[in-house]
């Protein structure tokens, strides 16, 4: 039977111009939330449990404002103009930041335009990307989500590893500049593509919907917030990455790369770099091979995978610091073998969440849908930063009675508590009915 080859896949020309934004605002947050935590313990003098209190806040405050930003492209502004528009304050925030070093004020008036910026844009640009192309673009659509997540650890694996060094060398402002000129050029870079960009109509400019068409998509979007509701507990775990595993880092000893020395601050690149070799893995070795043995890796069960290896993770990371518990002078070269199973978790569970919550919403309803997924990692940082209060409690009351719950056993209920929240999404997983909306711009 002669079969035939697809062909290949062709991008618009104005995907560039928003991969390239996507790429650039990324180092800008990464950059800056890189060195958040030691300049809050250290050059604020907050200590580290305040510090990571107020990080993971601020990070949170920056992953639930999608929800404003998600609608007020939907119903008023439409998504070009809300990117546009909100990247001002985005880039405002920074200059804030770097203007005011020291300062209290400062410092939270520019975490809260950051917040704001970042928050605003997000869910704006993930659909942005879907609204170029057409309903029979199913195959370009899953490619092109691959790049732009793709993008989205360029920049931040490019921040990690510059940025720690610039405020090394030149101080704390300067490492808050340099993030801030990289968002004023995200801007330009989508502004640039301005003239061949595909716009979707705000509701308030759209044909009216049924009574029956609206019912539909209320089911698709609580659909989609079923399947969201248990992932804030993975982005708990995730987000440590910049707090607890940053301390966990400063404990070990440096790894020299031909006089370029990766600490705790700068490891944070590896988890960037590790997503960039898992995508084409995955993409074009793991899931072809799946497909060829007869089990299809559909996208909740990609999902399912990742939430395990979140898991996993912090089983491993709990070992690394048991062995610092007892003594043990150990490289910092050993984060990676977390870092390895984290960012494969990441991998299968966000970049594939982003496809999904575009391709399962109602056609007018697509950044507040992508805003919800944002929300799932903003209730993790909220997490993160009420367990770190309440271990504060929790830590006095045990050791008041010689149990010693600190270091590796810390690690170790962390990933207890996501096997728990694994087997959960997977069984909310088995009970989901796909919604008959798919595809950009249906």
């Amino acid at each position: 039977m002669e079969t035939t080859t697809p062909p290949p896949v062709r991008f618009p020309p104005q995907i560039k111009y928003i991969i390239g934004n996507e790429a650039c605002e990324r180092f800008s947050y990464y950059g800056m939330i890189g060195i958040l935590e030691n300049y809050l313990k250290d050059r604020m003098s907050m200590g580290a449990d305040h510090a990571t209190e107020v990080l993971h806040v601020f990070a949170g405050a920056a992953y639930f404002v999608p929800l404003l930003g998600g609608w007020l492209a939907d119903r008023w502004l439409g998504r070009y103009w809300t990117i546009l528009i909100i990247s001002l304050f985005y880039c405002l925030g920074h200059g804030t930041l770097a203007a005011s070093e020291g300062s209290r004020a400062g410092l939270y008036a520019g975490l809260a335009l950051i917040a704001i910026g970042a928050g605003g844009i997000k869910p704006c640009v993930s659909a942005f990307v879907g609204d170029q192309f057409g309903p029979n673009d199913e195959r370009a659509l899953t490619k092109v989500y691959s790049w732009f997540y793709w993008a989205i650890n360029l920049g931040s694996a490019a921040a990690f590893l510059v940025i720690p060094f610039i405020k090394e060398k030149y101080g704390y402002s300067w490492a808050f500049a340099v993030p801030g000129m990289f968002m004023a050029l995200a801007t330009l870079f989508f502004w640039l593509g301005r003239k061949q960009y595909v716009r979707q109509p705000p509701a308030r400019l759209a044909p009216a919907r049924s009574a029956a068409e609206k019912a539909e998509a209320r089911k698709a979007v609580w659909r989609i917030v079923g399947i969201f509701i248990t992932v804030p507990f993975f982005w708990a775990l995730f987000n440590q990455s910049n707090s607890t595993w940053v301390l966990q880092g400063g404990k070990m000893t440096p790894l020299n790369l031909g006089g370029y020395l990766v600490d705790g601050e700068r490891m944070q690149a590896s988890g960037a770099i590790l997503v960039m070799i898992w995508v084409p893995i995955f993409t074009m070795l793991v899931f072809p091979f799946l497909e060829r043995i007869g089990w299809k890796p559909t996208a909740l069960r990609r999902m399912s995978a990742g939430m395990v290896l979140g898991a996993v993770s912090f089983v491993i990371c709990g070992l690394v610091q048991a062995r610092l518990d007892h003594g043990a002078t150990l490289s910092i070269g050993w984060q990676l073998a977390p870092y390895f199973v984290l960012e494969a978790g990441e991998v299968l569970l966000s970049a594939t969440a982003l496809e999904f919550a575009f391709s399962q919403s109602p056609p007018s309803m697509k950044s507040l849908v992508t805003s919800f997924w944002l929300m799932a990692i903003s209730g993790g940082h909220f997490l993160v930063a009420l367990f770190t209060s309440l271990k504060v409690a929790a830590f006095k009351y045990l050791a008041a009675r010689g149990i010693q719950a600190q270091g590796a056993p810390e690690f170790y209920f962390y990933a207890a508590l996501m096997f728990v929240v694994s087997a959960v999404f997977i069984i909310i997983a088995m009970r989901y009915r796909e919604s008959k909306f798919t595809t950009a711009g249906l």
